[in-house]
């Protein structure tokens, strides 16, 4: 079923302030909101500035040497920690490793439960902090 969009109904129209009101109260008056000045100059070096291409972290593109545990399923040579975890997770889909009723749950088998300090199912976020015990 389709459902007509209903129109905003107008909002009463306010009273004008009385003179008693508003000649009782001086103190009460609205003051202007102070103009952000630094908005401006801010809007305006983003637009002036040309998009620069993103610079990777040099920290996650340092190659480091995995474990001989951790090799046994990523391979012995030096990577950055980004190709580590695309590996590691490579291998879990190949060998559909994740648990099938929650998939952030990793159940390990024999070469990754070495990685995983002897834990048969851990969760996809303790795994990273894992795998970084291998790395050197």
């Amino acid at each position: 079923m389709a459902t007509a969009k209903k129109t905003p109904a107008a909002a009463p129209a306010k009273k004008a302030p009385t003179e008693k009101s508003s000649a009782a109260k001086p103190a009460a008056e609205k003051k202007a909101a102070p103009v952000k000045a630094a908005a401006k100059p801010a809007a305006a070096k983003k637009a002036a500035a040309p998009a620069a291409p993103r610079k990777p972290n040099a920290a996650f593109m340092k190659e480091m040497t995995p474990s001989t545990v951790l090799a046994a399923v990523v391979g012995a040579a030096p990577l950055p920690r980004t190709e580590v975890t695309k590996k590691v997770w490579d291998y879990i889909k190949k060998l559909d490793l994740q648990d099938p009723a929650n998939r952030r749950m990793i159940n390990a088998d024999d070469k990754l439960k070495a990685v995983f300090g002897g834990k048969a199912q851990v969760s996809m976020f303790e795994m990273t902090k894992l795998i970084s015990d291998h790395l050197k």
